[in-house]
């Protein structure tokens, strides 16, 4: 029998946690030093173009080129013609109504608060994420311009200036995207988790081979549960792609990340494995070599048995977990011919072959009317900047007017999020304002007379910042905001800046951004990421019950399952994003909170599988051409949804501490829905069911059991 050893060193120093946190951030991964020269490359050919051609706004424009470029490729082209409407249409937002209130002071305040409100609860509630921060970039770094005492002519022009700014960096973006893809072709979003099944397959080959695991893979492991999926998944939600294939990707995504955790883990026991352990894991490495294969090929990986009668090892204490996992991802797929099929959105001079319930909107997520967390994010931005806005005016202080760009370039909801941010906004801002930015003032630039020096020092310190920017969830804020301090201060001018007040003034601001970030989003109006991961968790478990139920009969035209499924969609990636903020959570309940944490990391892969299982059956429920049901079938199916909506319901009432309501077997419904589907639409002698049929019955099959088995471990 295989035997574990398993050993409990003593806590490292802090210094040498910290030296092995940085070591493990920092070491270089494949295409980090090309995506980190696309940054650099981008930043300095717009800091160039804005300090020759004297172009106002250059650090606004070099730090939009730098983070944009951070992004996807496809995203960053597909991006670009949307931001800039976007900038257009924020400029024509500020030239017409700040000319309705020039000489009135209250009438001015309110303006700017109802304008700081539509920029936060746009980037909230727009479809395009780049295009909504753009816009509310463009409000706030005018704000101070139409606060000077300077002609109306003047306010405008510079007004225009901030567009024409922006838009040289969006084409800047735009053209190195178009290069940076025609070196290397490909969708990133699906190499990206082909590397993940990758790495795993060789680290199950080590094992299944009974070899040591050697150093390259247990670190390509490691890197990549370090560096979590938050990035993939920030790119296929601002994606073009239609709705069924970010619903299915992203649950490939949670599936794919979540196999590369359990490896990471599994690589920090020493274990001798049995011969009956490394059969299970070759069949497991083989599953996902195949499911590798056909990703990169565009199929739909097929389906994958698992073995009931396999227990879990006691010398692989996670391989149960792991053939679980794997065996989910084919049934994300459910009801799908190819993934191919579901990838690019349709052509501008093609119309959309879609049911009309299935339409993106174009501008605005389909719940943002419904959703009370969009406007609560908004009146939480507003508030920060707001009182940035009455401070700085009060005192009358306009160098520090910083901070209200701090406040929209760093919102965020929860506490465990954003202490983990605010660490590094400070951090941050000291080192690239503090030490590269003074310190520059003071050891440098004295020394520089011309504008390639001036470059030199820019393209290192944009390097630097782009390689933190690029590392993980942990530290890549720190290279941003690194980046935000050393542009204010040396790029507002056309000129070398020597004077440390200046410096002294947008480092204040800075700091004054954070400071009122941390007052409203964590002391006044914030939440433990811990309690909000388990509230946004059981607020899925009842919005996957009321879908489930929809549409009700004779409801079928007014369906409003859209709105539902981006409620749905986007509270799976906030409990990810919250379970990620718990990490930096102190407090007599951490324990407690952590091992909620695993625990709702293994539940929401198994939720966002019967969430797309769902969405495959529902056309059966809404009766589309060639998935209609006969009456007795459909009242069948009816009764069976209802039975799952009810368990939803009961997992999410135990989950609130609530005792749960009495229910009927769930098991009972699907023997009702088969044996009255076989009834009624069997055909021949043998009593074949037609291709439709049989999949229907598949489908709902696959969602009952994957319901008791989560019904079960909750």
């Amino acid at each position: 029998m295989a035997l574990l050893a398993q050993t409990a060193p003593a806590p490292p120093h802090p210094t040498a946690w910290f030296r092995d946190f940085l070591k493990d951030e920092l070491t270089p991964y494949p295409e980090r030093a090309a995506l980190v020269a696309r940054m650099v490359i981008a930043a300095t050919v717009v800091m160039l173009i804005t300090m020759t051609f004297r172009v106002p706004y250059g650090a606004y424009a070099s730090l939009y080129a730098l983070t944009i470029s951070r992004e996807s490729p496809q995203t960053t082209g597909k991006a670009v013609k949307s931001i800039i409407a976007a900038f257009v249409l924020g400029g024509a937002y500020v030239l017409i109504s700040a000319l309705f209130f020039p000489g009135d002071p209250l009438l001015r305040l309110l303006w700017v608060i109802g304008s700081l409100f539509a920029s936060f609860y746009a980037i909230s509630t727009m479809t395009n994420y780049g295009a909504s921060t753009r816009f509310g970039y463009l409000i706030v770094i005018t704000v101070p311009l139409w606060d000077s005492h300077i002609p109306a002519e003047l306010k405008v022009e510079g007004t225009l200036w901030a567009v024409w700014a922006i838009t040289i960096a969006s084409v800047v973006a735009a053209l190195g995207a178009l290069v940076f893809r025609a070196l290397r072709p490909g969708d990133e979003l699906v190499s990206a988790i082909a590397e993940r099944f990758a790495s795993v397959e060789e680290l199950l080959n080590c094992y299944s081979a009974h070899r040591p695991v050697d150093d390259a893979t247990e670190k390509r492991v490691a890197r990549l549960a370090m560096l979590g999926t938050s990035r993939l998944r920030r790119t296929l939600r601002r994606s073009t792609h239609s709705e069924q294939y970010r619903e299915q990707m992203g649950a490939v995504m949670v599936l794919a990340g979540r196999l590369v955790d359990i490896a990471a883990n599994l690589t920090q026991l020493r274990v001798q494995i049995a011969s009956d352990d490394r059969q299970r894991i070759r069949a497991l490495a083989a599953s996902i070599a195949s499911i590798h294969a056909d990703l990169l090929k565009g199929r739909v990986p097929g389906r994958i048995e698992v073995n009931s009668e396999n227990k879990t090892s006691r010398g692989v204490p996670l391989l149960r977990e792991m053939e679980k996992t794997v065996a989910l991802i084919p049934m994300v797929f459910s009801g799908s011919g190819s993934i191919g099929a579901y990838a690019p959105s349709p052509p501008a001079d093609e119309p959309a072959h879609e049911p009309e319930h299935e339409q993106r909107s174009t501008f605005f997520v389909a719940d943002a009317l419904s959703n009370p967390e969009h406007l609560k994010f908004g009146l939480k931005g507003c508030l920060a900047a707001s009182l940035c806005y009455i401070l700085y005016s009060s005192v009358d202080w306009p160098g520090i007017s910083t901070a209200i760009t701090t406040c929209l370039l760093t919102a965020l909801s929860t506490v465990g999020a954003s202490r983990q941010k605010q660490v590094l906004r400070f951090a941050g801002a000291i080192g690239g304002g503090v030490v590269a930015g003074m310190g520059a003032q003071v050891f440098i630039l004295p020394h520089v007379d011309s504008i390639t020096g001036f470059t030199l020092l820019f393209v290192v310190v944009t390097g630097i910042a782009a390689w933190f920017a690029t590392s993980g969830p942990r530290l890549s804020y720190f290279g941003v905001q690194f980046a935000v301090a050393f542009y204010l201060i040396h790029l507002q001018e056309f000129t070398i800046q020597t004077s440390l007040a200046v410096a002294r003034d947008r480092v204040a601001g800075i700091m004054l951004g954070l400071f009122m970030m941390w007052l409203v989003f964590d002391q006044l109006w914030g939440s433990s990421a811990a309690v909000e991961m388990r509230r946004t968790f059981i607020s899925n478990l009842r919005s996957l019950g009321q879908l489930v139920r929809e549409p009700l009969p004779g409801t079928e035209k007014t369906w409003r399952g859209d709105s539902l499924r981006e409620t749905i969609n986007t509270n799976f990636d906030k409990v990810r994003s919250m379970a990620d903020g718990v990490l930096f959570e102190l407090g007599p309940s951490r324990q407690g909170d952590l091992a909620l944490r695993n625990q709702i990391r293994r539940w929401q892969p198994q939720l966002r599988t019967i969430f797309m299982t769902r969405i495959a059956l529902v056309k059966y429920r809404l009766q589309l051409p060639g998935f209609e049901l006969p009456e007795p079938a459909r009242e069948a199916q009816q009764e069976f949804d209802n039975r799952l909506a009810g368990m939803l319901d009961g997992m999410a009432d135990r989950m609130a501490g609530k005792p749960p309501q009495r229910t009927d077997r769930f098991e009972d419904a699907f023997e009702g829905l088969e044996h009255t589907v076989r009834t009624c639409c069997s055909d021949g002698p043998q009593g074949l069911l037609p291709a439709e049929m049989q999949t229907f019955l598949t489908l709902s099959g696959s969602i009952e059991n994957m319901t008791i088995s989560l019904d079960r471990q909750i």
